[in-house]
């Protein structure tokens, strides 16, 4: 299972990519465009132009791990779409769906907001438990 917690977080490139590209352009692209550590332990998701293709770069904690797939029938979601070049942010929930060919992934929060105990509950929750 790819990135088994809510708590990592998957970064979808925000523009086609060649899917000639390995370990090394990918960590590349990573690295020096979206600015980030490709060994962080964070997903990184990649889409080829005709939408067929897609790969998967993370880091398990003991080398780069790179799943790719080749879609037969349909096409992924186009996750650049209405983005701004920012690189679109999702869960590994909504990282399966997309890869499950979801066109909703990547476009709109299907998973809701990681559990934060700062939550408007906890805080409640928190000011009732300090009065007693």
């Amino acid at each position: 299972m790819i990135g088994s917690t809510r708590r990592v977080t998957v970064l979808a490139y925000a523009a086609p990519v060649d899917m000639r590209k390995a370990f090394d352009g990918l960590t590349a692209l990573v690295t020096q465009v979206l600015g980030q550590d490709v060994l962080s332990g964070e997903v990184y998701l990649f889409i080829s132009r005709s939408r067929k293709r897609a790969k998967v770069l993370f880091w398990d904690g003991t080398g780069l791990c790179l799943y790719a797939k080749r879609l037969e029938k349909g096409r992924f979601s186009a996750v650049w779409e209405g983005n701004s070049g920012a690189p679109v942010r999702m869960t590994t929930t909504e990282l399966a769906l997309f890869l499950e060919g979801s066109e909703l992934a990547g476009r709109v929060a299907l998973s809701p907001p990681p559990f934060s105990p700062l939550s408007p509950f906890a805080e409640a929750l928190q000011n009732t438990t300090s009065v007693l």
